[in-house]
């Protein structure tokens, strides 16, 4: 209850026990001698009329005059207690409040200082986070840079094959393809195009965004294949029916184009970017070459799929000696391709491409 409510009676100058009479009169009274407009001079006239007029509405009314009557007795019951108490008794209760107030106080000291120290870790994790990001950022850009500086000092040379340039990235929606929810479909899938790391195939299932908990809508998933051949005409059979591929979408990972296949087209012997046209008058186009969908059957070339130059090397197993396409050394590429290191590489980056998307 409020020093207004409190101090009613006294601002009305009224006993506990005046009628309901007694409290208009006093409040006419009170009034008159501190209304504004009869104290144009007095900047607390408006205050102190404002606070007599909350003391006659409260009195006015029975029941907020009631819990009022009855707060003001327990309290002047309290004081006669208290006046009785002798010294130690006073000097206990006193002492018995001031340590309610400083456990309080330190309850409450102590809530902030959590709350600080929550403040300034959530800081420093942010801090931590963000100058790692600043510091892969720059290691990435450094690797670039350097891969570019290599790029040009040895642009006549034949590039590296990396270990990702055979596995291309699927993705596809569930709804369409309820089937496609493991390695083995996936596989089975791709097997027309050639030959595949079944043990290294990667599937991820998306749930919706705003609903974690339900059926994954969309799924992703990263095919490597064991000849680069392959890889070039799943890329290029993508979301065409008569490939099996209706509604599926079938690219490379990250999107870019591995560098061999543009050092091959630089070269001539493929056409345009997307094209999947071989421009080596030896290799024919798949349009010419394969057979109906219900009829067709796989060779071990993929030639018929994607008019990739038959020259390409088998990466299946290694050569017994280091066969070279235009000073390219495949056996040491084979190698490179399977450490075990470039799985975890593949699945962190099918992760985090996920997370940018979203």
């Amino acid at each position: 209850m409020s020093d207004e409510e409190t101090n009613a009676y006294e601002l009305l100058e009224i006993k506990l026990e005046a009628t309901e009479q007694e409290i208009r009169t006093a409040y006419r009274q009170r009034s008159l001698k501190v209304h504004p407009d009869r104290n144009p001079n007095n900047p607390d006239a408006a205050r102190k009329f404002h606070e007599l007029t909350q003391a006659y509405e409260l009195l006015s009314d029975p029941l907020r005059r009631l819990a009022l009557d009855a707060k003001l007795r327990l309290k002047q019951a309290r004081n006669e207690r208290y006046k009785h108490y002798d010294l130690k008794r006073k000097n206990m209760v006193d002492e018995l409040e001031e340590r309610e107030r400083s456990l309080k106080k330190a309850r409450v000291n102590k809530q902030k200082e959590e709350a600080a120290r929550w403040e300034e870790t959530e800081k420093i994790k942010d801090e931590g986070r963000r100058l790692r990001e600043e510091k892969l950022k720059e290691m990435e850009k450094r690797e670039q840079e350097a891969n570019q500086a290599a790029k040009e000092e040895d642009e006549d040379d034949t590039p590296t094959l990396q270990a990702t340039d055979t596995t291309v990235r699927v993705k596809y929606t569930i709804s369409e393809h309820p089937s496609l929810t493991t390695a083995a479909s996936l596989a089975s899938l791709f097997a027309p195009f050639g030959a595949i790391d079944v043990d290294t195939v990667i599937v991820s299932l998306k749930p919706p965004k705003k609903a974690p908990h339900k059926p994954a809508k969309h799924g992703t998933a990263l095919i490597p294949f064991k000849r680069i051949g392959d890889a070039f005409a799943a890329v290029c059979a993508t979301r065409r029916p008569e490939r099996g591929l209706a509604g599926i979408e079938v690219g490379w990972i990250g999107g870019v184009e591995p560098e061999i296949l543009g050092w091959l087209r630089k070269k001539g012997h493929l056409g345009p970017p997307g094209s999947g046209i071989s421009s080596d008058p030896q290799v024919q186009r798949p349009e010419e070459k394969a057979p109906p969908p219900q009829t067709q059957t796989r060779t071990s070339s993929s030639n018929e799929f994607s008019s990739f130059p038959s020259s390409m090397p088998d990466f299946s197993k290694p050569p017994a000696e280091p066969s070279k396409v235009g000073e390219l050394d495949y056996e040491s590429l084979t190698l490179m391709r399977m450490r075990q290191a470039e799985r975890a590489r593949l699945e962190r980056e099918i992760l985090e491409q996920e997370a940018n998307e979203s």
